[in-house]
């Protein structure tokens, strides 16, 4: 859906959700600091379980470990991923919200 047939409301009110959403997730927490050390735990549970597989062979905790740092890096990714097209896409509402009030001066002026 092209966001230039949405109306005038419909792009303020989704770019003021997205200004509040972005402005929640930029602020330091500790959500956040939380969020990449599962990412990186995700990725030492990936190694451990490769060293284990090499050390001892195959067991079904180096498994688990593998499978659970693959689910863990897999969603930080996905996430972060989302994170920059909810960015991306409040850009491009801002634009279009400024071309449109553009569009309307160069109206009232003629």
């Amino acid at each position: 859906m092209s966001i230039k047939k949405w109306t005038d409301e419909e792009l303020s009110s989704t770019r003021d959700k997205l200004d509040e959403w972005c402005l929640k997730h930029a602020s330091p927490s500790w959500g956040n600091r939380m969020w990449l050390l599962t990412a990186i735990l995700g990725a030492a549970a990936i190694s451990t379980g490769v060293v284990f597989i090499f050390f001892d062979g195959i067991t079904a905790l180096s498994i688990f470990l593998i499978v659970l740092g693959v689910i863990t890096c897999y969603t930080w990714y996905k996430s972060e991923k989302q994170r920059k097209i909810n960015v991306n896409f409040l850009e491009e509402l801002k634009v279009e919200i400024a071309r449109r009030a553009k569009h309307k001066d160069e109206k009232s002026v003629s």
